[in-house]
């Protein structure tokens, strides 16, 4: 099997000295960014390894908390659809994470970009490496909750290998224990996130849908003309195969998705479920799309 990263899996803690001791961090160069700061390219001087600084501002003890449960689930994920950290650096107002580097860019942009025809194909393919990646988290008794294109990364633009990234809001599944989650994007959110209940597994899973939904089409399933109507769309599970982009793609697809943007959390299907759903798993029909 391929192997998780181009090194072996190692329990990361902050280091409290400057990482230009020890990487060169390109400033110029910025592979990404979110609500957190950017990411840039670096290269350890030992080995010349390169690698993927995430620069995070984290002032106040809070912020710095954070960071570090990020960290420490991340210690805990050693899984090839999953980004691997390498490092880990902490400064007065930053703590940067060092990662695995990935060139192929986000999932988000395929979606987007009108001359990367994406086959129903291409699809499957994406959404089983996604699903194993959220299975292994889930045994593991991880949480993503921020689960979206934009937290998918293309290995390389010509393999179509993904893996998740970004595990900023993932936690520690604790059954009966409320979680808070602040939300950035509303249309990838789950009924239970806007409603502020009890959020576990299935909530990943609703976020699953909703990714293959937008992959399949372009279309995001529950955006409305302003953040209200989107989560009034998600509270009502307001959702259709109606648009014409839906005409050709199979049926197995459909019934996929049926059974994940379920409002009630206990009918949606688990990760392991998914995997042996017959859209992932019937070679007839793979054949038929081929």
């Amino acid at each position: 099997p391929t192997p998780p990263a181009p090194f072996d899996h190692r329990i990361v803690s902050a280091k409290r000295v400057g990482i230009s001791n020890y990487y060169n961090v390109n400033e110029d160069e910025i592979l990404g960014g979110g609500r957190f700061g950017q990411v840039h390219r670096c290269e350890e001087k030992a080995t010349g390894l390169k690698l993927a600084a995430k620069i995070i501002k984290a002032k106040g003890p809070k912020q710095k908390d954070e960071v570090k449960n990020e960290i420490n689930v991340m210690n805990q994920l050693n899984h090839v659809n999953l980004i691997q950290l390498y490092d880990a650096f902490e400064s007065k107002n930053d703590i940067v994470l060092v990662m695995e580097y990935v060139e192929g860019g986000e999932l988000f942009d395929r979606i987007i970009d009108e001359n990367y025809n994406l086959t129903e194909m291409d699809t499957i393919s994406f959404i089983k490496q996604i699903c194993k990646g959220i299975q292994y988290m889930h045994q593991m008794y991880i949480l993503h909750l921020d689960l979206k294109p934009e937290n998918i990364l293309c290995v390389n633009r010509k393999a179509n290998q993904v893996k998740i990234i970004d595990f900023g809001l993932a936690r520690r599944y604790k059954p009966r224990e409320k979680l808070r989650v602040n939300f950035g994007t509303p249309e990838f959110l789950a009924p239970e996130v806007v409603n502020y209940e009890f959020v576990s597994f299935p909530t990943d899973m609703w976020s699953l849908g909703v990714i293959a939904y937008m992959l399949l089409t372009g279309l995001s399933p529950f955006l409305g003309d302003d953040d209200n109507e989107t989560l009034n769309n998600i509270l009502a599970c307001n959702w259709d195969f109606e648009d014409e982009e839906f005409r050709d793609v199979s049926d197995e697809a459909k019934d996929f998705i049926s059974k994940l943007l379920i409002k009630e959390k206990c009918w949606r299907l688990s990760a392991t479920a998914a995997l042996k759903h017959p859209w992932l798993t019937d070679h007839k029909l793979h054949y038929r799309l081929q």
